[in-house]
C-alpha cells in the first residue's frame, strides 16, 4: 500500500485503513463509540478517538500498530503525523444489557471497516443517557436518527427492556422536535 497520508485523513479512511491493515496482520476488531456516531450522522458530531473493541492482547495490538508508526500513550495509540488516536475498549460488545454480534461492514476509501449498526449505535448512546443522565450522548442519538435510517420499534424494545420508556420518549420528543425543525 502506498504511503498514507495521515495528516489529512478523514475519520472515516482512518477506520478503514486501521481496520484494513490490522486484519492483514490477522487481528479483527469492531468500531465503537464515538466514531461510530460521526459516521452515521454525517459529522454533525466529531470524535477524536476511534473506539476499537478486539480479543486480542494488547501487546499484540502495539506490536501490530507500531509497525504503522503508532506509539503507545497510556491508554492511546498515536502517530504524530494524525490527529485521531485509538482505543481498544474492552469485549464482549454490548448495549445495555443486550450483547452484540451482528455488526457491519462499511466501506471507505482505505478499506472496510466493520462497526455497530445504526440502531446500535442509537442504543449505545442512549444506554448512557438512559443511565448517567449524558444529555450530549442524547443529542448523539437524534443526530445519528436524522442522519440515517433505523427501525425506532427495535430501539422501542430494547428501552423497554433497559426499563427507560420515559426516557425514550424524550429522546422520540427531541427526534421529532428536529424532523420538523429539519423540513422548516
Amino acid at each position: 500500500m502506498s504511503k498514507i497520508d495521515l495528516s489529512n485523513i478523514s475519520l472515516k479512511d482512518f477506520a478503514g485503513y486501521i481496520s484494513s491493515e490490522l486484519k492483514r496482520q490477522k487481528i479483527n476488531v469492531v468500531l465503537v463509540g464515538g466514531a461510530c456516531v460521526t459516521i452515521y450522522s454525517k459529522e454533525r458530531y466529531l470524535s477524536y478517538d476511534l473506539d476499537f473493541a478486539t480479543y486480542e492482547d494488547i501487546a499484540s495490538l502495539g506490536k501490530a500498530l507500531k509497525c504503522l508508526g503508532f506509539t503507545n500513550r497510556g491508554k492511546y495509540f498515536k502517530h504524530e503525523e494524525c490527529k485521531w488516536v485509538i482505543e481498544f475498549v474492552p469485549t464482549p460488545i454490548a448495549v445495555g444489557d443486550e450483547l452484540l454480534d451482528s455488526f457491519v461492514e462499511y466501506d471507505t476509501t482505505l478499506g472496510k471497516v466493520q462497526l455497530l449498526r445504526p440502531e446500535d449505535c442509537v442504543k449505545d448512546r442512549l444506554a448512557s443517557y438512559f443511565h448517567w443522565d449524558d444529555q450530549e450522548s442524547l443529542t448523539q442519538a437524534v443526530q445519528v436518527c436524522l442522519e440515517t435510517s433505523v427501525d425506532l420499534k427495535e430501539i422501542k424494545a430494547w428501552a423497554k427492556r433497559e426499563k427507560n420508556l420515559t426516557k425514550y420518549k424524550r429522546f422520540l420528543f427531541l427526534l421529532e422536535k428536529e424532523n420538523i425543525t429539519k423540513t422548516i
